[in-house]
């Protein structure tokens, strides 16, 4: 706000400096500045749009007057109040034929407009005329509103002339060209790819400002594909050759440094030319490294050009010189006393990491300074540098500094941001399997409604698959530490969920496996839980499934499960819960409980959670069921698409949301009626009131009709006499069925498929460094041990160290096709059941409309369909097999 004011402060001074605005503006734009409140300010912006309101609406108004107003106008809109009804007389001021009020009204609307706005139409065509001006002011004013308000619709309507405009006399005119077609590319790419090589031509324009505007348009062009423009490497190469040696206008330069801007323009395409191109990066070792001995790294705008030459040179190809150089510059911004030239230090130590790790133990307490550094903006860009650089050697006291950095701050998004480092770093590089699972431990203690679920499904399963090796008893100690370690967590308040549910898996497969806790105890705590927990029904699901494992082995070991009076009054209460799912657990706990030990062994096996189970996706194990169902008289199951109704419904559903979607006016024409096509309708008889038979809808017994006035009856006992209501749309009640036959022409149901995701295993190979610290190269003076043991720590050691694969794959695992196969079902059956329920919408009783000229089959009474669902001579067994 602050700022907004300031502006309008200068554009005040800047009206007293003769641009002719009146004192009233000047008045304006004084007490805007002057107010001590928002609700003060708010009446005054107020009080000045109805004063606008009722100015603009005066026909009379001189032209340097309304100017004036959209100026104001502009300074109400800055101030965030809205000042659309102002719109069209900017609009209407870049039609006038006087230069000044021109960009006026071109300056009013790239600000108050955008691309999509609907008054956008009805500036085009003065776009148009302004393009063909001869005046170069105009044109240049409405280049800059086509790079503001063209869009790609309207983009075909001024492409012609803006591509004549490259070949202008102007040189900027064909700089706002090139700008143009640059915008043009970015909103719809395919609109002017056949005119990619006139930024080539572009590129050896005789003004350096076309130059450097054709550079922005071919980085993109080349960010999308490098070996299109592997032919300019030399061409970039000449022009920065000639920028460095102050070949171009005094104008360009900036801080006494040639062209900076283009510099920087052209390191960015070389890097992207050069990656991982030797014969092209040879090209540009010369020219870069003789930027880095000319350049003066006094100034702030030296800086960014050495910053974007060490970017360069990570880029492409390595070379040695040049990385000696780009480690000196790195070491001066370290060095500095400016956080900003810190910044730059650490995050272009980064990029020379990847390249030659050794280079960041030549830095090593520079690094330790900075991540100790008040600054938490450097602090942070110093924990990305050793996320980059951590290897099994040094990755606890680099996981333990960030989970502790993670503890001590309130930024959600970081915390996220850092947790999932943590993780992703504890499961490539843990030097032991206990210490990932104390690092997971305080991972998610301090984020756990933060990280991803799968990374909780990761750490179950390395629990139940321990070591991937033959080694039961390393496997027996992981599982009894992780049972300890989250029986002395258990009881701490304020626990994520996605822990717990780890914390209740975890003790329902092994807390009783190793005989050092009992049953009454490890069930005792999971109620607990539950209860603790009352409003999450995820958590209490998980307790009460643990409930379950724990009673089962129990009773497998062939001992007496002993449910303690808080259990069990927990599984009464879960038994009336209004979660199905809940009650399902639980009737599933109490069955349990009062089985023999044989049935228990084959439903809740020990220590099965990684076995595989055959999965028949086609239920034909309900075949013999189903048969013996139907031979006694149940209906046969008919496919969703199949069903009758569901063709009326669907396209019930389809118009109204088609009508949702619809809100604008349409001008297409009205299509014709379409006759109606009735095949079973007799033919039409001479009077309206005589009767025909009509066939009863539940006998298929065939009617034959005659051509005489009264038609003969063929067979009385299959039709009789009634009005004839075919074609007659029913307005009350109940919609009725079409015929199965119709309902085949609808589109099948969505069907729904759920993939199960793997997560690959990460694996890299870490360089050879040296074993020689940064004390034995360079001897530091009043470093304290705590420094120089914490470097120690982060660079000492073995630095060739393999990375650890992630968890899924460093073991040998189980198969656990299983559990994907089980989600898949699950998931596939739930979609459908809802599929079945909200298919049919709801009816409307108040529907009036016109018939619409099909043949509407004959309504059916729904008493006598009542009475065929509900045969009470049906066996009782069968009476719900119709929706298998």
């Amino acid at each position: 706000m602050e700022q907004l004011k300031t502006i309008g402060r200068e554009l005040a001074m800047g009206s007293q400096g003769g641009f002719g605005q009146s004192k009233e503006f000047l008045d304006l734009i004084k007490s805007i500045g002057e107010t001590r409140s928002k609700n003060e300010e708010d009446r005054i912006v107020l009080r000045e749009i109805e004063t606008l309101k009722t100015r603009l609406a005066n026909p009379n108004t001189p032209k340097f007057k309304l100017k004036e107003y959209l100026i104001r106008l502009l300074y109400v809109e800055m101030l965030g109040h809205d000042a659309s009804f102002g719109y069209i007389y900017a609009v209407k001021m870049t039609h006038d034929e006087n230069l000044l009020f021109k960009r006026t009204g071109y300056l009013a609307v790239t600000l108050f407009l955008n691309e999509d706005h609907d008054l956008i139409i009805l500036i085009v065509n003065t776009i148009q005329k302004d393009l063909r001006s001869d005046n170069y002011l105009v044109v240049c004013a409405a280049l800059n509103a086509v790079c503001r308000l063209i869009n790609e619709e309207t983009i075909p309507a001024v492409l012609p002339q803006v591509v004549e405009l490259l070949g202008h006399q102007k040189e900027a005119v064909r700089k706002k060209a090139v700008m143009a077609l640059h915008r043009f590319y970015q909103r719809a790419p395919g609109s002017v790819s056949h005119l990619i090589s006139n930024f080539r031509k572009r590129l050896s324009d005789s003004d350096p400002g076309v130059m450097g505007a054709t550079l922005c348009p071919l980085f993109d062009l080349i960010t999308t594909d490098v070996n299109a423009y592997k032919d300019l490497v030399i061409s970039f190469v000449n022009i920065l050759k000639q920028v460095v040696e102050r070949r171009l206008p005094k104008s360009f330069d900036y801080r006494q440094m040639p062209a900076p801007f283009i510099q920087i323009k052209l390191l960015k395409i070389l890097g992207l030319l050069g990656n991982g191109d030797k014969k092209t990066s040879e090209h540009m070792y010369t020219i870069v490294g003789d930027i880095m001995r000319k350049i003066d790294s006094t100034s702030n705008i030296g800086n960014a050009v050495l910053y974007e030459c060490i970017c360069c040179i990570s880029s492409i190809h390595p070379n040695p010189k040049l990385l000696e150089a780009a480690a000196d510059a790195i070491s001066k911004f370290l060095k500095s006393d400016s956080h900003n030239m810190k910044y730059l230090g650490i995050d272009a130590l980064g990029r020379l990491t990847k390249i030659s790790p050794e280079i960041a133990e030549q830095h090593q307490l520079a690094v330790i300074d900075c991540l100790e550094d008040p600054d938490d903006t450097l602090k942070r860009k110093t924990f990305e540098l050793l996320y980059k650089m951590t290897k099994s050697s040094n990755v606890e006291v680099i996981v333990n500094r960030m989970i502790d950095y993670m503890i001590n701050i309130n930024d959600n998004h970081y915390k996220t941001e850092i947790a999932s480092r943590c993780v992703e770093l504890a499961e490539q590089f843990a030097p032991s399997n206990q210490w990932f699972i104390q690092t997971m431990n305080k991972v998610f203690e301090h984020a756990g409604d933060l990280v991803n679920a799968k990374v909780a499904h990761n750490l179950m399963r390395l629990i139940a698959e321990g070591f991937g090796e033959d080694d039961d008893t390393a496997d027996s100690q992981l599982r009894s530490s992780a049972v300890e370690s989250y029986l002395h967590i258990i009881g701490e308040p304020k626990l994520p969920s996605a822990f717990l549910q780890v914390i209740c898996w975890v003790l329902g497969e092994y807390g009783t496996a190793d005989g050092k806790y009992s049953a009454s105890y490890i069930s005792g705590r999971l109620c607990d839980v539950a209860e603790a927990h009352s409003t999450d029904d995820i958590v209490k699901a998980y307790a009460v499934t643990a409930l379950g494992k724990i009673y089962s082995f129990e009773i497998a070991a062939g001992r007496k499960a002993e449910v303690l009076p808080e259990c069990e009054s927990l599984i009464e209460e879960l038994l009336a819960s209004h979660s199905t799912d809940l009650q399902q657990r639980a009737y599933e706990v109490q069955a349990i409980v009062g089985i023999d030990a044989h049935a228990v062994e084959n439903i809740m096996p020990m220590d099965a959670s990684c076995e595989d189970i055959e999965i028949d996706k086609s239920l034909s194990f309900l075949d013999g069921y189903i048969q013996q169902a139907i031979e006694k008289g149940a209906q046969p199951y008919v496919p969703e698409s199949e069903r009758s109704g569901m063709s009326n419904i669907s396209n019930f559903k389809s118009q109204e949301q088609h009508e949702s979607l619809t809100h604008s006016l349409r001008f297409e024409a009205y299509e014709l009626p379409k006759p109606s096509m009735a095949p079973h309708v007799p033919p039409v008889l001479a009077s309206s009131t005589e009767l025909v038979p009509v066939p009863d809808p539940y006998n298929h017994t065939e009617v034959h009709y005659s051509a005489t006035p009264m038609p003969s009856v063929s067979n009385a006992g299959s039709s009789e006499l009634k009005l004839r209501l075919d074609g007659v749309q029913k307005k009350w009640g109940r919609p009725s069925y079409s015929s199965p036959a119709s309902s085949t022409s609808n589109n099948d149901a969505p069907k729904i498929q759920n993939g199960t995701t793997q997560r690959d295993s990460v694996g890299s190979a870490n360089s050879k460094a040296r074993d020689v610290s940064y004390e034995s190269r360079k001897p530091q003076v009043g470093i304290s041990p705590e420094k120089q043991k914490l470097a120690a720590s982060l660079f000492g050691g073995a630095s060739k160290s393999d990375r650890r694969q992630s968890s899924s794959s460093q073991k040998v695992p189980k198969n656990n096709s299983h559990s994907a196969d089980k989600s898949h079902v699950e998931k596939t059956a739930t979609s459908d059941t809802v599929a079945i329920k909200t298919s049919q919408p709801p009816q409307d009783l108040l529907d009036l409309g016109e018939p619409t000229g099909t043949s509407i089959p004959p309504s059916l009474d729904p008493f006598t369909q009542l009475e065929g669902l509900l045969d009470l001579t049906q066996d009782p067994t069968t009476l719900n097999t119709w929706w298998r």
